[in-house]
């Protein structure tokens, strides 16, 4: 979905990880954060889907009711936003990336493969979009299943999302290859030291 262009913002740095889920690039993400925590922090997504597991809301994700999510939306509160599945919506809020810019820090996004081609084409040169490459669908299958905490109707869902995802790989930047995951992290450090100069 299209917003407004005029979203004003102080112009920052946005380091953009894309992927099907379980690509690894929630792995990916937290490990740069570890590493880099005076120069990057973590974007907030704003989500209707209900929490999982041990997710915390305000810190895994700001979980609101769909008449809330769409009342913002309403009022252009959102950078974007999209109905990533059936009735379940995800955001970016504009306080959120202006919460972070207000810490002196970039902001580093983990986030849709639609999402995050949208964030890219808003904020274009200020923008670092990596598409994370998982080994092969076969692998994402099996990570998703290992996962243990989607019902089979939701993991047949994601599949066929997945597959429709990994064909927007050439729109991004680069794409990273999660093939062995040590050695995607440290490619993923020298793209952000690279790209934040």
């Amino acid at each position: 979905m299209v917003l407004p262009n005029n979203i004003t913002l102080k112009q920052g740095k946005l380091i953009i990880f894309s992927a099907p889920s379980g690509a690894g690039k929630t792995t990916i993400v937290k490990h740069l954060l570890g590493k880099y925590p005076d120069k990057i922090a973590f974007s907030i997504s704003a989500t209707t889907r209900t929490q999982r597991g041990q997710e915390v809301n305000n810190h895994d994700y700001y979980f609101i009711s769909t008449p809330s999510f769409l009342h913002k939306v309403a009022k252009h509160e959102f950078v974007e936003f999209e109905e990533v599945y059936a009735g379940t919506f995800y955001g970016t809020l504009k306080s959120e990336i202006e919460r972070i810019w207000a810490t002196g820090k970039h902001v580093i996004f983990d986030i849709d493969v639609e999402g995050g081609l949208r964030l890219k084409k808003k904020f274009e040169q200020n923008a670092l979009a990596i598409f994370v490459q998982p080994p092969s669908i076969e692998v994402l299958q099996q990570r998703l299943v290992g996962r243990g905490t989607d019902s089979k109707e939701k993991l047949a869902e994601r599949f066929a999302k997945a597959e429709k995802e990994l064909s927007y790989a050439p729109q991004f930047d680069t794409v990273l290859n999660n093939f062995d995951l040590e050695i995607a992290c440290k490619q993923a450090e020298d793209l952000l030291l690279e790209f934040l100069g």
